[in-house]
């Protein structure tokens, strides 16, 4: 039993230092050896548990999409209205993307080239799909106008949200995520929500914010 929790505290080491270096580096300027050396593990204990880089790659992608699984239900746990759900979803995975390596790197690997393997879906088809919903949502709540193109607003809502992060990357520390995530919200929704419905999510973005600040 302890043999075998050894052998998930270093699978988990190992992933964990690949992250950051994925994320900080790349993935093509990322070798085995660099993570072997950051990780401060053996070659052989990588190889037990990982046999190519694309391997350990794949074990990111499959931890970022279970994470948005996770906070996906737990804010349809908290019975709020659509569009409240979504924004509370951008900032769950924007604490995520904060707080460790694993959520930065799975986002940077996805728009790096590496390929998603069956049965993993591709995070930006998931991302879409709960955007979609939780819009389709708010126009039948009256939280967004009846006009509004969804399929249109749920591509650009995905898009603004990778795109901070991808230009973001090497102009400012990750610690500015939450303020780049509430100036998207606070953009979306002056364009999206009928006015006497503003201010409740303008505060909402302002509080979500305010929640990942540290102590």
């Amino acid at each position: 039993m302890a043999r075998q929790l050894r052998a998930e505290q270093t699978r988990s080491t190992i992933i964990t230092a690949a992250a950051d270096l994925f994320d900080r580096n790349g993935y093509e300027r990322t070798s085995l050896s660099d993570i072997v050396e950051h990780a401060q593990v053996t070659k052989g204990a990588l190889y037990f548990h990982f046999a190519a880089k694309d391997d350990l790659a794949h074990a990111i992608m499959e931890l970022q999409a279970a994470a948005l699984r996770q906070v996906t239900g737990e804010v349809e746990g908290r019975n709020c209205s659509s569009l409240e759900a979504l924004m509370r979803i951008t900032f769950a995975f924007t604490r995520l993307s904060v707080e460790g390596p694993i959520a930065r790197a799975g986002l940077r690997l996805a728009t790096g080239g590496v390929e998603v393997r069956a049965p993993l879906r591709h995070p930006f088809t998931e991302w879409l799909e709960i955007a979609t919903h939780r819009l389709l949502g708010a126009v039948k709540e009256a939280d967004i106008h009846p006009d509004v193109d969804v399929q249109a607003a749920a591509r650009s809502l995905v898009s603004f949200f990778v795109g901070t992060r991808v230009t973001g990357r090497p102009l400012e520390p990750v610690a500015r995520l939450p303020r780049r995530t509430a100036e998207m919200w606070h953009l979306l929704i002056r364009g999206l929500v009928p006015v006497p419905r503003r201010p409740r999510y303008l505060s909402l973005a302002v509080q979500l914010e305010r929640d990942i600040e540290p102590g």
